[in-house]
């Protein structure tokens, strides 16, 4: 079934919204945000009247999708689930009833020294999902909690408050992962990151897929029936995303990833539609249309990952540009390249550049987005100013022959927004810039360049690319096009297309990046291998061999 003829499928009370606004005032973000407010549906606007369901009545664990932490404060934490019962199934197995969940947070995983408690409720209006914001906490430290709904104890996560704005931290470890198609292959990356000593998973989005999966679940190869139909479909209204988070989140690879670090995340394109930008979709359905399906897609989003009320949508715009600090190291400026976009030009794709990919009225970030990330380094202290981001950065030749075609989808589709870019780091002073990227399914290690067009430009920072976890199935060390990339990027120190994941240690006058890669993803079990490690030092932008 087609995504444009499913669009029909769409809430009642949305279409009904819909064809009371007029399409000039719909397509505009402002009025879709004033048309499509309700699409939250707070509780406290009427619907929140729903009776309450006694804990105690649930049957089976609704703790099936696990628990998980996200964006790391000095003085506090978010801590996150969601009840489901039956996961694949679309009211997850509870009635439309409110239902009060048990937290607590402690210094240790046996709940011995427990710091705070409380209690928090499960609206059928979220999908039973929960965040709990955790205030007053201490500064750097590692913390355990825990749920609980009646007679059922969620599995026990572990998470961390940031160090205090002002202290001088002296490291910080984190993990970067992207574009975990679930029909590609199994989650073995994540069961390698789980065991690793970090103090934070930066997820640059992908983190699923709308397309349709299949009862063997593809690549995985699941016996015949083992999921159920209600996959055998693109995703397009809330019930499909929400429905897609399940069977995602119910991976173990997954789950043990989230217990064990918090997460910071992004969202690049198939969290709603392969390559869409701002209120242009991929497929040919009207603007109206695409916008019901991005307020479905994004507040499936926020219900099922660890992300703090700022960033609860309004309708189909969700503010998820955000800024952290750890301490006086690090300051990180996490983008979304995709809401505000201008469309791709040349209609996408690999293509030549020319006068409309770059004429200087294009931007990948938004205009209010792009002043926010350069006002924020000229306010910034730190000796790392991080960026994790979607999209590469780095200008990326596919031949060694002028003219070269690039893809439009990435900053070389938008180079008139990198350079502001660039000249407002050059503006601000920053020293030691460093931009996270995922989407390209391989590990990139760039130089950046203050001019691309310049080999012998001034090196300005550093860009670490991550492979992905499953998506485009098991890859190769050496992809077809290794030596001509290679040859035709100088300023490309490396290029890996395994599956896996990088890590970076910050320090005060070091970073060290580790890109690790597993051999395959279509069978489980595969060994992780450190395929290459490089070192920047602080004031000399730069990949440099370990």
């Amino acid at each position: 079934m087609t995504s444009e003829f499913r669009q029909s499928e769409h809430a009642p009370e949305l279409r009904a919204a819909a064809r009371h606004i007029g399409r000039r005032r719909f397509v505009t973000v402002t009025g879709a945000a004033a048309a499509l407010a309700f699409a939250v549906g707070l509780p406290g606007t009427g619907t929140a009247a729903a009776a309450e369901l006694d804990a105690a009545r649930i049957a089976d664990d609704p703790f099936t999708l696990g628990v998980a932490s996200g964006d790391p404060h000095a003085d506090s934490v978010l801590l996150w689930t969601r009840l489901a019962p039956v996961p694949y199934q679309a009211d997850s197995g509870l009635p439309a009833k409110r239902v009060t969940v048990a937290w607590e947070l402690a210094l240790d995983e046996r709940f011995r020294r427990i710091v705070k408690r409380g209690k928090a409720t499960a609206h059928p209006e979220f999908h039973h999902t929960v965040h709990v914001e955790v205030p007053h906490l201490a500064p750097g430290h590692v913390y355990y909690y825990r749920f609980r709904a009646g007679r059922f104890v969620s599995p026990v996560g572990r998470t961390r408050t940031a160090p205090a704005d002002r202290d001088r931290a002296a490291a910080l470890t984190f993990g970067v992962v992207s574009c975990q198609r679930y029909d590609q292959g199994y989650y073995t990356a994540y069961r390698h990151l789980a065991d690793e000593d970090l103090d934070v998973v930066f997820h640059l989005g992908d983190y699923l897929y709308e397309y349709a999966v299949n009862d063997v679940a593809g690549s995985r190869a699941y016996p015949a029936g083992t999921l159920p139909d209600l996959f055998k479909r693109e995703t397009v209204t809330l019930e499909d995303y929400r429905l897609r988070y399940a069977l995602y989140k119910s991976d173990p690879d997954l789950l043990a990833a989230h217990a064990a670090h918090p997460f910071v995340v992004t969202w690049d394109d198939h969290e709603t539609e392969n390559n869409y930008s701002d209120d242009t979709p991929e497929n040919s359905v009207p603007p109206e249309e695409f916008l019901l399906r991005r307020a479905a897609a994004y507040r499936a989003y926020w219900e099922n990952m660890p992300l703090r009320r700022p960033q609860l949508p309004d309708g189909p715009d969700l503010r998820l540009y955000r800024r952290l600090h750890w301490g006086r190291l690090a300051q990180f400026d996490v983008l979304d390249t995709r809401q505000y976009r201008s469309d791709q030009a040349y209609g996408d794709g690999w293509q030549y550049p020319g006068p409309q990919s770059e004429d200087p009225s294009r931007t990948l970030t938004g205009d209010a987005q792009e002043r926010w990330l350069i006002n924020g380094w000229h306010r910034s202290d730190a000796v790392w100013n991080v960026v994790p981001q979607q999209v590469t950065f780095s200008q990326r030749h596919d031949t060694t022959t002028p003219p070269s075609k690039v893809s439009m989808d990435s900053w070389d589709g938008y180079p008139a927004s990198r350079e502001r870019v660039l000249a407002g780091a050059q503006a601000a002073g920053v020293d030691n810039l460093m931009i996270l990227t995922g989407d390209v399914h391989v590990h990139y290690g760039f130089d950046v360049k203050r001019d691309f067009s310049d080999p012998d430009s001034r090196t300005v920072g550093t860009e670490i690319v991550t492979s992905s976890i499953t998506s485009g199935g098991n890859g190769s060390a050496k992809p077809a096009n290794w030596n001509t990339l290679t040859a035709a990027n100088p300023h490309m120190r490396f290029y890996n297309g395994l599956r896996g994941y990088a890590t970076v240690s910050l320090g005060r006058e070091l970073a060290r990046t580790d890109f690790k890669t597993v051999s395959h993803v279509t069978t489980q079990g595969a060994p992780l291998t450190t395929a290459a490690s490089f070192v920047t030092e602080a004031g000399e932008p730069g990949l440099k061999p370990a």
